[in-house]
């Protein structure tokens, strides 16, 4: 994994949605060392009380705001939080998310509703309102998945909200250019949390196999390129998703790429 840019966001104010843990803790924890002041977000408290403090005993600059980004309300009370404390907002990660185990058939309205509403309809609340608040320059990054372009069953409704992103981030981009960029990022298989829970270390060994880079992605590999599409690196970037999955989905025939790997 590459190493942190040091100073590359000082005096940049970032929040990142649903980053008690996982890939969102990555992405702050990323941003905070590369100089950013930090806004943490959960629904709850303990566990993003927990991050925003570990990220300050790594000598970072973070903040908890809890925000239920399923809630209109509760979403513009996330922006007025991090402007009353910090001024203003420069850049914005969407990556809060709620997780579905149903198909198409099994699901119900409520699983429907609740789901678009944190998966979609807060990607675009939370845009709409920190964009309100970004001076030139500011930029958005919307964490969608590998679930957008080649899915499996019994992941609905999430594979739809998280395809939704992308038509979001292109309109998004168009309204907000000049002054604000947007663009996305569809993680692969990463190991976060609940994936270590539920693989054995032979399932993993599977996996990585399965990957032309050898190996399944970390939150570091998603955190890099959250940092690198809201830098002056990309200012000619936006309106795009990028997609970071170690090149699984270049993969048609599992049993063909175990031949070809290296031993």
């Amino acid at each position: 994994m590459a190493e942190a840019v040091r100073g590359r966001f000082d005096d940049t104010i970032v929040i990142v949605s649903g980053s008690s843990r996982g890939i969102g803790f990555g992405i702050a924890t990323r941003f905070a060392e590369e100089g950013a002041s930090v806004v943490v977000n959960d629904e709850g408290t303990g566990e993003g009380e927990d991050a925003a403090a570990s990220i300050r005993d790594a000598g970072g600059e973070a903040t908890f705001v809890r925000a239920d980004i399923g809630d209109p309300d509760e979403v513009e009370r996330l922006v007025e939080a991090t402007v009353d404390e910090y001024g203003r907002v420069d850049v914005l990660i969407n990556n809060a998310g709620v997780w579905t185990e149903t198909t198409s058939l099994e699901a119900t309205v409520a699983d429907w509703d609740r789901v678009l509403d944190v998966d979609l309809r807060g990607y675009w609340l939370c845009s709409k309102h920190a964009a309100e608040q970004m001076p030139e320059g500011g930029s958005i990054v919307n964490v969608a998945s590998i679930h957008s372009i080649v899915t499996q069953v019994g992941l609905f409704p999430y594979n739809v909200a998280k395809t939704g992103i992308h038509g979001l981030t292109r309109a998004m981009a168009l309204e907000l250019g000049p002054d604000v960029r947007v663009n996305g990022i569809n993680p692969g298989w990463i190991g976060v949390e609940r994936v270590r829970d539920e693989i054995t270390p032979e399932y993993e060994a599977e996996l990585d196999s399965l990957h032309p880079v050898g190996r399944i992605g970390t939150t570091g590999d998603i955190a890099g390129t959250a940092a690198f599409l809201a830098s002056e690196d990309a200012a000619f970037v936006t309106g795009e998703t990028v997609t970071v999955d170690g090149g699984r989905k270049c993969v048609l025939q599992d049993d063909v790429i175990r031949d070809y790997a290296p031993e």
